[in-house]
């Protein structure tokens, strides 16, 4: 089997990228210093009929990096537009001839070159092309200059026209996101208050973890409004005007509550036991610090883009962070389960431990039901769904986390006679015979 060249690496890394990179997209300002790579991959975006895309570059210039090489062609050096049903051609292309150039390619919708730019000193370009046949385009800049670097202040702006004749920023997919927020920011506000009134009206049964149960709903709503506000803006002016700033910091605060309670939930804390063991205060001593990194590798990943060279890798530690924390938030339910089930074999009460097994055990599976379908299932939905449907993957995963949390929330509600004190004398030996089989091993 013949190693691949590195170059044709280098070519491959931002079209494979394609599958990672997000499909939002805004009025963007960058600059490019210096930089080698044969393709950056700027962003992704779903057009209608109704399309544009405007660039303007401008500081533009070409280095020569070694002394061997000659002074590039600027026609070997521009922008161009790719969907993926053209990606699989290029990658052909690109494997079979590794000098070949993706600008010459009859797969991609060329935009310009730099023999169209202004001459130095200024060296700049601005031009707004239509898009013709609607479909998700991913904006490229091609240096097929080998040996060359180049440093350029880039702006892009890609919307489409709605009826009206307004600009529309969001991708064809999106474009309903900000009503899809709203929604559920209603929805979690009434839960909200639902949650508070039974908490009032069981006063007396309320623990620490049910008012660390209400942060979070408080957190989640605040975190959905804020998202339905920024996109909001997004679609309307391609700028967050701050508001993603809002989004990132309620949406850090409700992740670590989240994992918090189900952490805390899987140990019992407050409602059966007022302390925490060691093992269990590590888990939260992993998840925590963990939470914080996913949500910066989470702000680099949504504030920047695929043109940083580290985009790629920052996607990477994201997704290995939230596999980590996905599996240690699941050690507590299980020492939980265990322990209750050797506390059954010696302190005669059987139905009261019954109740309690069966209890986390259906939490054991809620739990792994919801992690599961919003990591991979969502991720399926998000691959497999034609661009203009991606919203469906976020109604999706947001119905799936309201769901889970009505769950939650409902298994582990105040109430003065709830599932971990129920007492039926009658049903002591039913649940010593049912304490004795397997059916709560894991």
């Amino acid at each position: 089997m013949t190693k691949m060249p590195s170059s044709i690496l280098l070519l491959l890394l931002p079209l494979l990228s394609l599958f990672l990179s997000p499909s939002t997209a805004e009025i963007k300002s960058l600059t490019i210093n210096s930089d080698t790579r044969p393709m950056i991959l700027f962003e992704k975006f779903g057009f209608t009929r109704t399309g544009h895309v405007t660039i303007s570059v401008s500081s533009v210039s070409v280095t020569v990096i070694s002394s061997a090489a000659t002074q590039p062609e600027s026609s070997r050096l521009g922008f161009f537009l790719l969907n993926e049903e053209s990606l699989l051609q290029i990658l052909i292309e690109i494997q079979t001839n590794p000098s070949f150039c993706v600008l010459d390619s009859h797969y991609i919708h060329k935009l310009f070159s730099f023999r169209e730019l202004s001459p130095p000193p200024i060296a700049s370009f601005s031009q707004s092309y239509p898009i013709t046949l609607p479909n998700e385009y991913s904006l490229f800049f091609a240096n097929c200059a080998p040996e060359t670097s180049v440093s350029m202040h880039v702006r892009t702006e890609v919307y489409n026209l709605d009826a009206d004749g307004s600009k529309d920023y969001l991708s064809a997919g999106q474009t309903h996101l900000p009503s899809l927020y709203f929604v559920f920011t209603i929805t979690y506000i009434a839960f909200m208050i639902l949650w508070l009134r039974v908490c009032f009206t069981n006063r007396g049964s309320v623990h620490r973890i049910h008012m660390l149960m209400a942060g979070l709903l408080l957190m989640k709503a605040l975190n959905l409004i804020c998202a339905a506000v920024d996109k909001h803006y997004v679609k309307v002016t391609g700028l967050p005007h701050g508001w993603d700033v809002l989004f990132y910091i309620f949406q850090f605060i409700r992740v670590v509550l989240l994992f918090t309670v189900i952490v805390l939930i899987g140990t019992g804390w407050s409602f059966l036991k007022p302390f925490l063991q060691d093992r269990e205060k590590k888990v939260l001593m992993i998840v925590i610090p963990l939470q914080v990194l996913a949500n910066f590798a989470s702000v680099v990943i949504g504030e920047t883009g695929p043109f940083i060279k580290d985009w790629v890798t920052w996607n990477q530690v994201f997704l290995l962070v939230d596999i980590i924390c996905c599996c240690a938030i699941i050690f507590p339910i299980v020492w939980s389960i265990r322990s209750l089930r050797e506390t059954s074999k010696t302190d005669g009460k059987a139905a009261r431990n019954l109740a309690k097994l069966t209890l986390f055990r259906q939490f054991y599976i809620v739990v792994i039901g919801y992690l599961y379908f919003t990591r991979i299932v969502v991720f399926a939905l998000r691959t497999i769904a034609a661009y203009k449907y991606q919203w469906v993957s976020n109604a999706a995963e947001e119905t799936a986390s309201f769901a889970f949390y009505l769950v939650m929330f409902y298994m582990f509600r105040p109430e003065a006679k709830n599932e971990y004190f129920v007492l039926d004398d009658e049903e002591e030996e039913a649940a010593e015979l049912a304490l004795r089989d397997e059916e709560f091993e894991l």
